[in-house]
């Protein structure tokens, strides 16, 4: 099984460095291209599904990608909604990080939560579509800390419009790729 994760494309609060969580924010123009430049980056594999979080960010992320593969939409799964930043949401990220460096922001999801729940989807996801290589297009949060968690590869940022691809490997998981780039 293949997971190629993708962060969705840009939105306006993405483009203004805010944090945008579980807001419902829409794709920029910028984003929809972002989109379609994915299809290029998956085009060395097979691919059985594109599914993705249920946010329209990532719905219609998923959905250009799926267009491009020639694949018809797959389901969206809670689970794999972003990280709710509470009361932070459409605040600015960088003062946020610099306040709480270590991301424990307060009234925030705890990012082990975050992780929790998106290993339910990806259960989900290998239920519906057993050893597939399933294309999951979700956010830059649940992206990161659950490469980190499955894989151990440390990771700093996932950036709009970017694969971060990860193969089963016996009983766990090897990073293929971090942001488009292959990884050693």
């Amino acid at each position: 099984m293949t997971l190629a994760f993708i962060r969705h494309g840009q939105t306006d609060w993405n483009r203004d460095a805010l944090l945008q969580g579980s807001s419902d924010i829409p794709l920029n123009d910028t984003g929809r291209e972002q989109a379609r430049e994915v299809e290029q980056m998956l085009e060395e594999w097979t691919w059985d599904a594109v599914v993705s979080s249920p946010l329209a960010r990532a719905r219609e992320t998923a959905q250009i990608v799926a267009d491009g593969l020639g694949l018809p939409l797959g389901p969206a799964y809670d689970e794999l909604v972003e990280r709710d930043y509470g009361a932070l949401e459409g605040t600015s990220s960088a003062a946020a990080m610099e306040r709480w460096p270590d991301r424990d922001y307060p009234g925030a999801e705890p990012l082990d939560a975050v992780v929790d729940r998106c290993l339910q989807g990806l259960a989900h996801i290998d239920r519906d579509y057993p050893g597939g290589n399933v294309v999951v297009v979700c956010h830059g949060t649940i992206l990161k800390y659950t490469i980190i968690r499955l894989t151990g590869y440390p990771v700093d940022v996932i950036g709009n419009g970017t694969v971060s691809a990860i193969e089963r490997d016996g009983d766990g998981w090897r990073v293929l790729t971090v942001n488009g780039e292959a990884v050693a």
